[in-house]
């Protein structure tokens, strides 16, 4: 087998990850070049300025592309915003002989996605949940099976049309092809999510720097996905509002919040002390014990200034349980529940601010956890933590099969390994 290049774009509010992979004899894919770089017209998820989007993701592919000594052509780009909204839709037709084939269950997914939706709306991804032979629902892989009438449940995630066209345009303007758009949150969950989570039931929180995407799991299937327009940068402005600093400063302080908070400042670092910045460490590792000091000097990171510990946790805590609030509110609006059995999975950034668990728990009432992006091979340290979650998802995403039946480019279905599946489905069957 001929070795597959997939590209994978992360555009978010803060960074532009590019990510370039290898596969070959259907191997683990195998980074083989990484950049992040600073983004530039993007807010809250969404192209503001073309121009600069154009230039910043120009840069993380060009960087990219060096380090793994390829040239790209086919992309594949996240896509996010407060608009992006999602729908449950059924689509039902008559099976054409006796046994139900690949045909019916597109012919099934397209009457799904004949729906009435603004004319500004575009569906992006089209997810088969389950499928209903003559009444019998619960049905994952219904090919080969009998029947005369067959139904199919799909969650539909639609976002304005400028959103894609923007995001679009700008990767265009470089000389490389879309090859899809995919949301955040599907994303990310496909890198962090465990089946046994996703069959419980589970909800994704992918915290980014401008926006927070929603994801929601029941028996297997994707029931709900939105995005609300907090994140991040709104704790590093509420950081730097009521510390009276600069939104440089501000992030600084996000940034070291463990060693503030656990009386590391001011303390000469060794060779044999781990220089690495707090919010990037693993939530589990061991931290030294508080002092009872309540001033801490912030010198030791460039901030000439010296503040109450408690009013940073305040300020951080109070920030991310609004984000909560109003993640649990728009979920409840829309007739879901966001505290699911198998609890809440955090990703992005600030998944790993100090306590984010225990908050997480106290505002919803579960377990919750940081995910940790999994499932590639190569260079990945660069990209193991929770603020990679979606760029690895991309990657993840381009493996599955992704299948347009419309015969444009509005609402790819997306089968996530459908095929794949159902070939060991008909394993199964044999002697």
């Amino acid at each position: 087998m001929a070795r597959k290049i997939i590209t994978a774009i992360d555009v978010g509010s803060s960074k532009i990850t590019t990510v370039i992979s290898s596969v070959e004899d259907n191997k683990t894919p195998s980074v083989i070049g990484v950049c992040t770089y600073p983004s530039k017209g993007i807010k809250k998820g969404v192209v503001v300025n073309i121009d600069d989007a154009t230039n910043a993701i120009s840069e993380s592919v060009t960087a990219a592309e060096r380090m793994a000594g390829v040239t790209i052509s086919d992309v594949y780009v996240s896509i996010n915003g407060e608009l992006v909204t999602s729908l449950n839709n059924k689509g039902v037709v008559a099976v054409a002989g006796s046994e139900i084939t690949i045909d019916d269950t597109y012919r099934a997914i397209e009457n799904a996605r004949t729906l009435s939706l603004p004319d500004n709306l575009n569906p992006i991804h089209i997810i088969p949940r389950e499928f209903v032979v003559d009444n019998q629902g619960g049905i994952k892989y219904p090919i080969g099976m009998s029947g005369g009438r067959l139904e199919v449940e799909t969650h539909i995630i639609t976002a304005p049309n400028s959103y894609w066209q923007n995001i679009k345009k700008c990767v265009e303007q470089i000389g490389l092809h879309v090859y899809d758009v995919i949301f955040n949150g599907w994303a990310s969950s496909l890198s962090v999510l465990t089946d046994t989570e996703k069959e419980l039931g589970v909800t994704l929180m992918d915290i980014g720097a401008g926006t927070t995407c929603i994801a929601i799991f029941e028996e297997g299937a994707i029931i709900y996905s939105s995005s609300i327009p907090l994140g991040g940068n709104s704790i590093t402005s509420d950081i730097a509002i009521g510390l009276q600093v600069s939104l440089e400063d501000a992030e600084k302080i996000k940034v070291n919040m463990s060693d503030i908070l656990d009386n590391k400042c001011n303390v000469k670092k060794g060779k044999d002390m781990d220089s690495t910045p707090a919010l990037l460490r693993r939530a589990d590792e061991p931290v030294e014990k508080k002092t009872k000091s309540d001033e801490v000097d912030l010198s030791d990171f460039g901030v000439e200034k010296s503040v109450s510990k408690e009013m940073i946790q305040k300020i951080v805590e109070a920030r991310c349980e609004e984000i909560f609030e109003m993640a649990k509110e728009n979920v409840s609006k829309a007739g879901y529940d966001i505290a699911m059995p198998a609890g809440v999975v955090l990703t992005g950034g600030s998944a790993l601010l100090r306590n984010i668990t225990k908050l997480t728990q106290s505002v919803f009432g579960v377990a919750a956890r940081v995910g940790y992006p999994s499932g590639l091979s190569g260079m990945t340290e660069e990209i193991s933590d929770p603020s990679f979650a979606c760029v690895q998802g991309l990657i993840k995403h381009a493996l599955d099969d992704d299948v347009d039946i419309s015969g444009n480019e509005k609402g790819k279905v997306n089968v996530n390994g459908f095929f794949e599946k159902v070939g060991e489905w008909f394993k199964s069957l044999l002697p």
